[in-house]
């Protein structure tokens, strides 16, 4: 799988999989994040090898349902926010990419009428 350039040093972690699993790709910010878990070598194992138990039907229902699933969680003191959304080739379900970002504690949210757009 190729990519735009841009998406290399994106500041979130963006791992793609196939859909029965397979890490397909890695930005650097993801084999970063992921380093204790093998980073850039994970590339070729299952997803649901790399999550704990308590997430892995999850994510299995995730790849079957070609559903999102967007949540927040904190650890050691940062705050992100995760995007798990399928992906598709020509119209088929192809898999599933996991956005990953820091997000402030406090973080401002705003509501847009429809006249304002």
């Amino acid at each position: 799988m190729t990519h735009h350039t841009w998406v290399k040093e994106f500041p979130a972690a963006i791992t793609v999989c196939s859909s029965e699993g397979t890490v397909l790709e890695m930005n650097v910010e993801a084999a970063r994040v992921y380093q204790e878990n093998g980073g850039k070598e994970l590339v070729g194992s299952n997803i649901l090898d790399c999550h704990p138990e308590s997430m892995r039907d999850k994510v299995k229902r995730l790849l079957e349902a070609h559903e999102p699933n967007i949540y927040t969680f904190e650890k050691k003191g940062v705050k992100k926010l995760v995007c798990q959304a399928p992906w598709y080739r020509e119209g088929q379900h192809a898999g599933l990419i996991e956005l990953e970002f820091e997000i402030p504690f406090q973080m401002p949210h705003l509501v847009q009428d429809t006249d304002d757009a």
